[in-house]
Formats: structure tokens, C-alpha cells, sequence
């Protein structure tokens, strides 16, 4: 029972990091494992944003051994960007073991991304023009407190509290996903993919790679293979619905669009507000209120809706 969101706003910016983390911390009580936000905006023309973990949460009980790991992880990281000839602009530690980049790099991106996860204990949670993902252990306000999402301007944003019930409590197997090395797509889940296995293997005879053992994350390494071979995320979603199976509802972003979709069962639970201005939408709709406290109508999404919207 895991709690999703998103919202998108046409042609404007606003503050989703606030609004984002007021709507999953209404749905708390859905998933109080971890939380995670894909937000969108923010970055200047020429800029590549990268977020990495370069350890577990867990793994700072370890004492002083880790913390020596990762400073060598963090130096092996920096070595590798100035090999590929990408320029740190910035470069942040939002908590001992996540870090956030802004490069410029005019290289192979996607080269670039493999080698850096060829250092023991790096995982990229996000590379692209404008997705910055954020997932921790914790509830909403918790998770954007630590990686300052309080403040953070952009035009959309979905995000996922946890309930663990498949995979193991760690910031590896929380949502959103993102699928390397696909810039910029991001993927929230609330159900239970049955063919995952079969899927997954295909996906990865494709050349594709995933970082956890959780179903949710085929959706978005789903999605990535589809719009990088030109097909639109409308199609991708309406595929999935037919090729994917098992009961589901899942929203993804990429760097200027929102879309969901249902499976045939429609049995995981989504409801949906929309005006010219704004569309938001989530597991309930106690959700939407926290940030549309005026009177407000909303319907739930037939069985294989599939819907897209444009920032």
C-alpha cells in the first residue's frame, strides 16, 4: 500500500518542492519507509544535473572504515569527470553519502555514467537537463528537510512514500526510478508488476541495467527504451498496459511532461484534479487539498486510462 503524487504546472514555475512534499507527507500513513521526489527545473542552458549515493543509509553505522570508503568513492568520482572532460560547476554533499553535481560536459554522456558506476558503491539516482531525484529513509518533511526541497522552483514533480513489502527498506529499492542512461525520465509505482522476471531479462538483453531486485523499476527502465527509440510517451504508456502485467497505477515525468496510466483491473487507487492551470493527482485525495484547499472536483481514472500532459 505506497502512496504517489504528481503535479505539473503549464507554463509557469512553482515552488513542487514544497508542494510535493505537503502532498506525500499527507500520505504518510501509505508508506512510512522511505519517500522519494523526481522535481524538474532549476537548471541554466548547458547544464548536465547529476544526483549519486555513494553509499547506504545503513552503512554509516560502520564507523570510521566507511567513512574513509567514501571519501575515496567521492575522490574516484571527481577523477572520472575531469577524465572525461566534464567541468565541475558545483558540487554539494546533501548528506554523507548522496552528492549532487551540476557539470558541463560535452562528451559521452552515457560512457562518462558507466564508468563512474564501475566504482564499488556508486549508484547515479539521476542524470539529465532538468530531473534532480531525491530518495531517502523517512517521511516526507524528513527527506526534503535533509536535501533542502523546501525552496526548490520548477514547473513538475512526482514523488512516492514506501511501504516495503517485496525488497528491503534502503534508499536502493525507493522510488522514483530512474533509468540510465536515459536523461531526465522518472517513475513512481503503486502495485505489483507479475511478469516482472521475464521482462527485466528482456530488458537487459537490450543492453538495459537495473539497480535493484523492486518491480517498479522495469517501468522506468521500460519507458527509457521506448522514447530512446523514438516512440512517444503516450505510446510507451499505452504499451504498457498492454505488455506489462499484474495490477498497477505509475506516473512518469521526463524533462517536459507528466503522464499516467492503469492497468485493466484499474484496482490501484489514483485521483485526479485538473485546470488550465495545474494538474495534480495522487493515491487520495486528501493529497491534492493539502495544496488546493479550495473546493475542487476530482474523478478516479478508468481501467487503462493512459494520460499525458505537457509543462
Amino acid at each position: 500500500m505506497c502512496g504517489i503524487a504528481g503535479i505539473i504546472h503549464r507554463g509557469k514555475s512553482s515552488n513542487v518542492g514544497r508542494e510535493m512534499t505537503t502532498m506525500l507527507q499527507a500520505l504518510r500513513h501509505r508508506g512510512p519507509d522511505s519517500t522519494g521526489f523526481a522535481v524538474y527545473g532549476g537548471s541554466k542552458p548547458g547544464d548536465i544535473l547529476m544526483r549519486i549515493k555513494v553509499a547506504e543509509r545503513e552503512d554509516m553505522d560502520k564507523g570510521r572504515g566507511i567513512l574513509k570508503r567514501i571519501k575515496e568513492r567521492i575522490t574516484g568520482v571527481d577523477e572520472i569527470l575531469h577524465e572525461h572532460g566534464a567541468t565541475i560547476k558545483e558540487s554539494e554533499n546533501c548528506t554523507p553519502y548522496a552528492l549532487r553535481y551540476v557539470i558541463n560536459h560535452d562528451g559521452n554522456t552515457e560512457e562518462m555514467a558507466q564508468h563512474l558506476e564501475e566504482i564499488e558503491g556508486i549508484e547515479i539516482l539521476s542524470l539529465g537537463r532538468g530531473l534532480e531525484l531525491v530518495k531517502d529513509l523517512g517521511d516526507a518533511t524528513a527527506v526534503s528537510d535533509a536535501y533542502g526541497l523546501d525552496s526548490f522552483e520548477g514547473t513538475h514533480a512526482i514523488g512516492h512514500a514506501r511501504m516495503a513489502t517485496e525488497s528491503d527498506v534502503d534508499i536502493r529499492s525507493a522510488h522514483p526510478y530512474w533509468a540510465f542512461p536515459y536523461n531526465d525520465v522518472s517513475v513512481v509505482h503503486n502495485g505489483q508488476i507479475t511478469n516482472y522476471w521475464t521482462m527485466r531479462r528482456e530488458m537487459e538483453r537490450s543492453g538495459h541495467r537495473f539497480t535493484s531486485d523492486c518491480d517498479s523499476e522495469l517501468l522506468a527502465v521500460f519507458t527509457a527504451h521506448n522514447l530512446a527509440h523514438g516512440i512517444s510517451l503516450d505510446e510507451s504508456l499505452r504499451r504498457s498496459v498492454q505488455e506489462i502485467d499484474g495490477v498497477f497505477t505509475y506516473l512518469v515525468a521526463t524533462e517536459n511532461q507528466l503522464g499516467m496510466a492503469k492497468d485493466a483491473m484499474a484496482a490501484k487507487p489514483l485521483v485526479l484534479y485538473e485546470s488550465e492551470a495545474l494538474i495534480a493527482m495522487a493515491s487520495e485525495e486528501v493529497a491534492i487539498r493539502t495544496i488546493l484547499p479550495q473546493e475542487i472536483e476530482t474523478h478516479d481514472p478508468y481501467d487503462e486510462e493512459v494520460r499525458v500532459w505537457q509543462a
